[in-house]
């Protein structure tokens, strides 16, 4: 509980290091479809503390000129979280500057799934012709559209895996994974992520 109050003063401090760097996008893992199964008291301050942070931070995001934007579901999600997120939406929503997506309550394979269901749906009203499904028309139907495709992924704590997280916008994502934990990861961190970002060759499966 005490990282994840930590981690409140990391979120923005990356926040204001994305501005500076020249950030147009900025998506972070703020509650996941798993986390459900952490312990009740956990889940409890989450909500909570998730509740608290947009609430007390909104006024300064908006100051930025940050556009927050909330992608996840909404079964299971404490109303009073829905209702921040969404007050931090209308507040932010004619920002021009950097655009912060809060992913709570979200996974990757359920936003899939969701997606081909409303595949399914169309066709089944004859809305959409069989083998008419392309890769664009496809990520529309995801719920963080329109997030285009990730050109950096950064994974803190040592950890070396993507845990659900944006699969299909990562495809070509050129992934860093610092050994940094996310409470004591800042705008100097996020900066030397960039960096090695910058040494990086994107062939897109090109030669």
């Amino acid at each position: 509980i005490e990282g994840h109050k930590a981690g409140e003063a990391a979120l923005l401090d990356v926040v204001a290091g994305a501005i500076e760097a020249g950030v147009s996008e900025l998506t972070v893992f703020a509650f996941s479809t798993e986390n459900w199964k952490r312990s009740p008291e956990e889940v409890r301050f989450l909500m909570g503390f998730n509740k608290d942070v947009l609430r007390s931070r909104r006024d300064q995001l908006h100051h930025w000129g940050v556009k927050v934007r909330w992608v996840g579901r909404r079964p299971k999600l404490w109303a009073s979280v829905i209702e921040e997120l969404e007050a931090a939406e209308a507040l932010t929503k004619k920002n021009k500057g950097l655009v912060l997506t809060m992913c709570v309550n979200y996974g990757s394979r359920v936003e899939i799934v969701d997606a081909v269901n409303q595949v399914a749906a169309l066709a089944a009203k004859k809305k959409l012709k069989p083998g008419a499904v392309t890769e664009k028309s496809f990520a529309k139907l995801l719920s963080t559209n329109p997030l285009g495709d990730v050109d950096l992924f950064i994974r803190t704590s040592g950890e070396k895996r993507i845990s659900n997280f944006l699969l299909w916008q990562s495809a070509y994502a050129e992934l860093v994974f610092s050994e940094v934990l996310w409470p004591d990861y800042d705008r100097i961190a996020l900066w030397g992520s960039i960096a090695e970002y910058s040494t990086r060759q994107r062939r897109f499966g090109g030669a």
